[in-house]
């Protein structure tokens, strides 16, 4: 098995002692060093973002003082949900190992197909109503970002 599959199994078999989340674990890795391990922590944290990935990669920003990952992958237990996913491409990680599969995840009842069925059917609205409200107020503060001398674009 490969050392850092191997981590991330570990911490996501220890996270099942303590019930602070589901049964996944990630692990990142920078030139062949272990950046950050983490397990879910969603009912330890009363957060639904808490996920193994996004907890790790909060975990590796900190210890490298930046929100840009390049350079480094990441090892997970299982198949990214969307919103992992979506983390992962905004840290600029470009290589992701992942054990289970989202049929795996389905499987022991997690519901991660409600979410690609929406992106899939463009928005469904019995999932989710977006409502665009009020542009004309808040595209004043991209305005003045736009205008910004010192801004950073990540």
């Amino acid at each position: 098995m490969n050392k850092y599959m191997m981590k991330a199994m570990k911490v996501a078999e220890e996270n099942l002692k303590t019930n602070h989340g589901g049964p996944f674990g990630a692990c990142i890795i920078k030139d062949g060093e272990v950046v950050a391990t983490s397990s879910n922590h969603v009912l330890k944290n009363n957060d639904p973002t808490a996920h193994a990935e996004i907890e790790t990669i909060r975990e590796a920003c900190k210890k490298l003082n930046t929100y840009d990952l390049s350079g480094c992958e990441l090892y997970t237990t299982c198949y990214p949900c969307p919103m992992c996913l979506s983390a992962i491409l905004w840290a600029n990680i470009k290589k992701v190992y992942y054990g289970n599969t989202k049929d795996d995840a389905a499987s022991i009842g997690f519901r991660d197909d409600f979410i690609y069925n929406y992106i899939q059917k463009s928005q469904d609205s019995s999932i989710l109503e977006l409502i665009a409200l009020d542009r004309e107020q808040t595209i004043k503060t991209f305005q003045s970002f736009s205008e910004k001398q010192d801004k950073t674009i990540y």
